[in-house]
């Protein structure tokens, strides 16, 4: 038996508005917070699930694929491909940013890039690594 989340988690990402995403531990709960509420995202937040807090940057990786939810994360240890390859990426984002409001600008900045594109899984098989002047363009 899962937690709540993971019996249910599937029926909720069927009905999302917004992108599936996994963020991991270092990702600051205002953010996250701004993410769900501003840009509708679905967003799973490991510490919403405390089996999985302390979990290793693999795991969460392996996780976020199994899922099929884009992993968010501040943790450029994700842009390793030897460690975390292109193949089996479930789509990364790494966000770059001196502030919580430069963060914030990235994220609208991805949403829109995101509702552009008609793909389930738009970022499966890449990585983005964002910092302010970034554009999708």
């Amino acid at each position: 038996m899962g937690t709540l989340f993971s019996e249910l988690g599937p029926l909720r990402a069927a009905q999302a508005l917004g992108p599936l995403v996994y963020a991991d531990a270092n990702l600051p709960a205002p953010l996250v917070g701004f993410m769900r509420e501003r840009l509708r995202w679905d967003v799973l937040h490991v510490i919403d699930e405390p089996a999985w807090r302390r979990a290793t940057d693999l795991a969460h990786f392996r996780r976020a694929r199994d899922l099929h939810r884009t992993l968010v994360t501040l943790d450029h240890d994700f842009l390793e491909d030897r460690r975390f390859p292109l193949v089996d990426s479930p789509g990364v984002i790494v966000l770059n940013g001196p502030d919580d409001r430069a963060l914030r600008k990235l994220l609208a900045e991805v949403d829109t890039y995101l509702r552009r594109s008609s793909a389930v899984a738009p970022l499966a098989g890449r990585k983005l690594c964002l910092h302010p002047g970034w554009t999708s363009a």
